[in-house]
C-alpha cells in the first residue's frame, strides 16, 4: 500500500527514540486533507493514539496509522526523508493522486473557482 523509505523510518526511529516520555503509545497517523479551492490533496503526518477503524502498518520496525477515508488516497504513496541544499524534511509523494476534490461549492464547469 505505502512505501516508506530507509531514510524515513531511519529519521522517524530517532525522533520517536528521542521523546520516549512524548511518543509512547502512540503511531504516526498518516493524512490526507483537501486543500485550498481547486487545489491537490494535502499529506501530512502528526504522531497519534491508533482508533478503532484505523489501517495499522509496520515498516522497519515504525508504526504507522491510516483512516480509511486516507488510506484509499495514499495508496502508492512513498513516504521519503531528503536532505538537500535546498532542506531537510519529510515528502509524501503520491504517483497516482486521487481523483480532483474541488473545496468549494462550485462543480467544474458550473462557474465559480473551478470553471473549466
Amino acid at each position: 500500500m505505502i512505501t516508506v523509505t530507509d531514510s524515513a523510518v531511519k529519521q522517524l526511529k530517532s525522533l520517536i527514540e528521542g521523546e520516549p516520555a512524548e511518543t509512547a503509545g502512540k503511531s504516526i497517523r498518516l493524512f490526507v486533507q483537501k486543500g485550498g479551492c481547486c487545489s491537490n490533496p494535502n499529506y501530512g503526518m502528526a504522531l497519534d493514539e491508533p482508533k478503532e477503524d484505523d489501517e495499522v502498518l509496520d515498516r522497519g520496525g515504525v508504526q504507522f496509522v491510516v483512516d480509511p477515508g486516507s488510506a484509499e488516497k495514499l495508496r502508492g504513496s512513498v513516504i521519503d526523508f531528503h536532505e538537500g541544499p535546498e532542506g531537510s524534511g519529510f515528502r509524501i509523494q503520491n504517483s497516482s493522486p486521487a481523483e480532483h476534490a474541488c473545496g468549494c461549492d462550485h462543480e467544474e464547469g458550473q462557474g465559480g473557482c473551478c470553471q473549466s
